[in-house]
């Protein structure tokens, strides 16, 4: 199946993981520019902070990596709790609300990570409310793919 068909497949999940991608290349990004850039020392906080939500969504989206990355058997249970569109959503709800308090202490950059973390939350949440069983894309090693390695 080709990225093609799977987003023809309206499965709100699969927009949803695509969109949890950019989310995560665009957390690493704001992350790493506002932790180089001290402007204010409490938003360093929250700027590590999206780095390592954008490593946490990266195991989140991308199942392949817990087979592939030597990674603990705890993180390994916890990424795995979030297997379904009602964990997705509410993680990226949560993990976009940090963001958005980061606002409190100075207005940057993370904002565009929180509006973000909250439509990838959200369309997690619409693919739950329909119903849609949750579905993982082949090309981000779902969906057989990383059964297939071991």
């Amino acid at each position: 199946m080709t990225i093609a068909d799977e987003f023809r497949t309206r499965n709100w999940s699969i927009y949803a993981q695509w969109s949890g991608i950019i989310t995560m290349i665009l957390c690493f990004a704001v992350g790493l520019a506002n932790v180089i850039i001290i402007i204010r020392p409490l938003l360093v906080i929250f700027a590590a902070l999206c780095l390592a939500t954008s490593f946490m969504v990266l195991f989140i989206e991308v199942p392949l990596l817990l087979r592939i990355c030597p990674t603990s058997q705890k993180f390994d249970g916890i990424i795995r709790r979030f297997s379904t569109n009602y964990m997705r959503a509410g993680i990226y709800i949560v993990l976009s609300v940090v963001q958005w308090l980061s606002l409190i202490f100075h207005q940057s950059s993370l904002i565009a990570a929180a509006i973000f973390l909250f439509i990838t939350g959200a369309l997690y949440g619409v693919a739950a409310l329909r119903k849609d069983e949750f579905m993982s894309s082949k090309t981000l090693g779902g969906q057989g793919v990383a059964q297939m390695i071991v």
